[in-house]
């Protein structure tokens, strides 16, 4: 049997617990060196884009689904629903063009605009979701995409927008339409 003397086995066990300390510390370090090198830095009008764009297209997507549930006007409710599938379909590629990295909003829609209807019924409800909504609400989300379109740096973010821009200008034609077949002033 060999005998060490016990400053060897002290000195042999630190540098174990060294050796054991740095490596768990690598590991644990290197994760977030991974998670900011994947972390990507947006240009402030794709940033503007992902914020609004994210937004005005989940305000109009749930504006939609009240419309569906809250009008009683059969052209009001095909408007809605038609608006409804279209908006989840633009906020699906917006989300899978986003970079890597970018946190893009999942259901960040403007509370106060839909506050504003949500307790209107029947012609109220239809007058006022076809003016602040299909009217306003969809010239803002153009705004918002042809700006992307416009100053736009990220590649993809602005090929989601030019992909989205025909639909967005289909639902604003469709809401000028439907405001015309009410007598409603259109913008």
């Amino acid at each position: 049997m060999i005998r060490l003397p016990i400053a060897s086995i002290v000195c042999a066990s630190t540098t174990s617990l060294l050796l054991f300390a740095s490596a768990v510390n690598a590991q644990t370090t290197q994760p977030a060196q991974a998670a900011s090198a994947d972390s990507v830095r947006l240009h402030a009008a794709d940033q503007t884009f992902v914020n609004d764009g994210t937004q005005a297209v989940a305000t109009q997507r749930d504006a939609a689904r009240i419309a569906t549930s809250r009008s009683t006007d059969r052209d009001v409710k095909a408007f809605a629903e038609k608006a409804a599938a279209d908006n989840l379909t633009i906020a699906n590629a917006l989300r899978a063009a986003s970079p890597r990295g970018v946190d893009v909003p999942h259901n960040n829609p403007d509370t106060a605009t839909l506050d504003s209807i949500k307790n209107l019924r029947g012609a109220e409800f239809d007058k006022t979701y076809i003016e602040q909504i299909a009217l306003s609400g969809e010239q803002k989300t153009l705004s918002a995409f042809q700006a992307e379109i416009a100053s736009g740096r990220d590649a993809q973010l602005k090929e989601a927008a030019q992909k989205a821009l025909p639909i967005i200008q289909a639902q604003y034609a469709a809401a000028q339409e439907l405001a015309k077949r009410k007598h409603l002033a259109t913008q």
